[in-house]
């Protein structure tokens, strides 16, 4: 019990506190040690302020070096309190202004660099519907979600969302699913069939009888998924704590032999200055900020400088496919003709009587009538059926749109020759739209979600950077995952899956040998992209859910930023992993220059200090990727 208390109390004054303690010492440790080199502090009153400054700044160290080792860490914090003590307790006011003005703007740096806003459980709640609408007799009334009760029929018309999970007892309709499950098409729902809350009527409309309400619904179980997966989520052993584990240890049994050998205190503080390692402390955080934010200029934003540094080391990408590797709508990808009409003629009926249609289908079939510049024609008498098609008349002609199904309910015939083509075309990952006049089939429109430009490219660059394998997750079915990978270029993929089992797929890909990628933009990945050691949303279209659940937020939504970013990754890391090397050469020299008897502690805190700048001066190459960026060159 009395660990605990001393541990919350560490970690609330480290938390709470010690942030604003660290401006204020950095503006008056500046001004101390200009103070004390132009002679103002040689007084005992001076000396007092020197004194009292000196033991206030050393606090956070100590501070911070006392809660990691409650937690069974070794910190750089540990070697720097003691430097500290032992600089106070010799009198050496002047190292002790040295090492805490590095340590203190290491802190201010850290904790910048650290900061993030994770509001996911708070984008993700966004998502419920406040009202229903509610069948009470003969009337229907708008109440708040919380005063419906199971059993309660709930309306739900044409572009609103569903409130609740439960059964449709009347209507028919299309549903948007894809908040929830990633489908790339709305899917069909009639009565007998399940609707969750959070999808939208995109056609027709339903009456629900509700059966599951508040945490008991698919959205409340997303977001307990994306708890759950934060709560668990390992984190990423940076360079620099793998440095301290090891660093600490030698350092004291170092400084200890030193001491054993010769019983020289001032030798003992000398060497424990030069080895200090606060330029580390700075010169590591100060890299990869710098590479975080001309990621940021890129229009990558980077939740913290470890997910950068884990960039470098991932071998596996796993991706969403609606809104990730596909623009999330529909698209005409070719028409077969197979009566007498031209294919323009046919085109512009089609889209004549898809016009007045809101279903994704209508929609495609006149945005390929406007992009083949097919003539307007008019028609008459215009009906549309939900879940199935439309129906209209040219010229006094019927025309018929819709799903084979529905010609089958009509009594239209479509021949042998025509229903291999509808098979092949759904073997191939694609729906599909048939089209009769006055009672023969004129053709078909052959739909599927459309590829963003240029993804195949991306994803062989990603394959050239050493990326082992890129992995297709999705709500979609098989068919439509193996079309998309097969233009792509997908290594794997996995259709069919709900979120938990996205989950589940990804645990099976994670490994402390190398990093995980996992990208999407839905809501249904938010969970998933919280788990993976680096969760990348596609920010431009993407929930807010899945933006906040993410580590990286590519803005511009653009696949090509991945590759990108980790170039940008591998160049801050070179970067660090030479820091360390100037960081060990000077270290070797200033032993040297402590044991051939040149530097006393005061010359070693010196020392110290001016040969940080070298560390940092290298880190600041990495401000030569914005200049590079204003050339119009990157990594």
């Amino acid at each position: 019990m009395k660990t605990i208390g001393v541990s919350s109390m560490v970690k609330a004054m480290k938390t709470n506190v010690l942030p604003y303690m660290d401006y204020g010492f950095l503006t008056v440790l500046v001004i101390s040690l200009v103070l004390y080199y132009v002679g103002l502090l040689s007084s005992e009153a001076g000396i007092a302020f020197s004194v009292i400054i000196s033991i206030l700044a050393t606090i956070p160290v100590v501070v911070s070096a006392v809660h990691a080792l409650l937690h069974k860490e070794a910190s750089v914090d540990l070697l720097a309190s003691f430097a500290l003590v032992f600089s106070l307790l010799s009198g050496q006011w002047a190292s002790a202004l040295f090492i805490n003005l590095m340590l203190t703007s290491a802190r201010i740096i850290s904790a910048h660099a650290d900061a993030r806003a994770r509001r996911n459980i708070t984008s993700l709640l966004k998502m419920r519907p406040m009202h229903a609408h509610v069948r009470r007799g003969s009337d229907i009334v708008q109440v708040p979600l919380s005063e419906v009760a199971r059993g309660d029929l709930v309306v739900v018309e044409l572009g609103q969302m569903v409130p609740v999970d439960g059964m449709i007892v009347e209507g028919e309709g299309s549903l948007d699913q894809s908040s929830l499950t990633g489908e790339s098409l709305p899917v069909e729902k009639k009565s007998g069939d399940q609707a969750f809350c959070s999808t939208v009527v995109v056609s027709g409309g339903v009456v629900i009888r509700t059966e599951r309400i508040g945490t008991e619904t698919t959205l409340e179980k997303i977001i307990a998924l994306v708890e759950d997966a934060q709560l668990n989520k390992a984190e990423i052993n940076t360079t620099a704590q793998r440095f301290a584990q090891w660093y600490i240890i030698l350092m004291f049994v170092g400084v200890a032999l030193v001491y054993w050998f010769s019983r020289d205190v001032a030798l003992v503080l000398a060497v424990t200055l030069v080895v200090c390692a606060d330029d580390i402390a700075i010169a590591i955080p100060l890299t990869f900020i710098t590479g975080v934010g001309y990621a940021a200029k890129r229009g990558i934003i980077v939740k913290g400088a470890d997910f950068l540094e884990a960039m470098e080391h991932v071998k596996i990408v796993l991706v969403d496919k609606t809104g990730t590797l596909t623009k999330g709508h529909l698209r005409i990808e070719h028409v077969a003709l197979f009566g007498d009409m031209r294919e323009t003629e046919l085109i512009s009926l089609a889209a004549a009587t898809s016009a007045l249609s809101d279903h994704p289908v209508s929609k495609a079939i006149v945005a390929y009538a406007e992009e083949k510049k097919a003539p307007h024609v008019q028609v008459e008498n215009f009906r549309a059926w939900s879940g199935k098609g439309v129906t209209a008349q040219h010229n006094g002609v019927e025309v018929v749109m819709g799903k084979v199904a529905f010609f089958h309910e009509l009594q239209i015939p479509i021949d042998t020759e025509i229903m291999a083509r509808i098979v092949h075309e759904e073997d191939e990952g694609m729906s599909n739209n048939v089209i009769a006049v006055g009672g023969t089939v004129q053709g078909i429109f052959s739909l599927a979600d459309a590829l963003k430009s240029h993804i195949a490219e991306d994803i062989a660059e990603l394959k050239s950077l050493g990326i082992t394998k890129v992995v297709m997750l999705t709500g979609d079915n098989e068919r439509v995952a193996r079309r998309i990978a097969r233009m792509t270029g997908v290594d794997e993929f996995h259709a069919n899956l709900l979120p938990e089992q996205k989950l589940d797929r990804l645990r099976a890909y994670l490994s402390p040998k190398y990093k995980t990628i996992m990208v999407g933009d839905g809501v249904n990945d938010a969970a998933a992209l919280s788990l993976a050691d680096v969760g990348i949303a596609m920010g431009a279209i993407g929930y807010d859910a899945a933006i906040e659940a993410a580590d990286v937020v590519l803005m511009k939504d653009d696949f090509s930023k991945i590759p990108e970013l980790i170039r940008i990754a591998r160049y801050v890391n070179k970067i660090s992993r030479q820091n360390f090397v100037i960081w060990g050469i000077v270290n070797c020299i200033g032993l040297v220059l402590v044991f051939g008897g040149i530097l006393a502690p005061t010359g070693a805190a010196a020392y110290n200090f001016l040969t940080d700048f070298l560390p940092l001066g290298n880190a600041s190459r990495v401000a030569g990727l914005f200049m590079r960026h204003r050339r119009g060159k990157v990594v």
